[in-house]
């Protein structure tokens, strides 16, 4: 449900780390993508992966395209857990209260928990209020 102007997408695209940024493309055309961020916590002595945006275009949906989006970036993260990752042990999200589609995706097919609402997160979108959605990793 949050629309993001282009400039958010083209700073995507000039970020070097391509483990956590991913786009699905389908004859030459992007109709996916993910993007999530290595996020300090607790001071720096640990850290999370936040995903930041998911998005799949409406007449690709139910194609398991974001599922393979997802899965990159918990593949990526596996296959660097010991190196830039170690001090990261869980990802996380935010999910508007309404969007029971999104709420049902990670939960089932990823194992997160919906964790506690968060009152007036989003500014120009309603209902403002999310919930936290996270999975802890090894």
């Amino acid at each position: 449900p949050v629309q993001y102007q282009e400039k958010y997408y083209k700073d995507v695209v000039e970020r070097r780390d391509e483990g956590l940024c991913k786009f699905a493309y389908w004859n030459g055309f992007v109709v996916g993508a993910a993007c999530a961020r290595l996020e300090n916590i607790e001071g720096g002595e640990r850290q999370r992966l936040y995903i930041m945006t998911l998005g799949v275009l409406a007449a690709y949906r139910g194609r398991n395209i974001g599922t393979q989006l997802i899965q990159s970036i918990l593949d990526h993260y596996e296959e660097n857990k010991d190196g830039e990752f170690a001090k990261v042990d869980e990802i996380s999200l935010h999910v508007q209260i309404s969007n029971d589609d999104a709420i049902n995706f990670y939960t089932t097919r990823f194992d997160f928990v919906k964790g506690d609402m968060v009152e007036n997160y989003y500014k120009r979108i309603d209902p403002p209020h999310c919930y936290l959605l996270y999975k802890k990793l090894s």
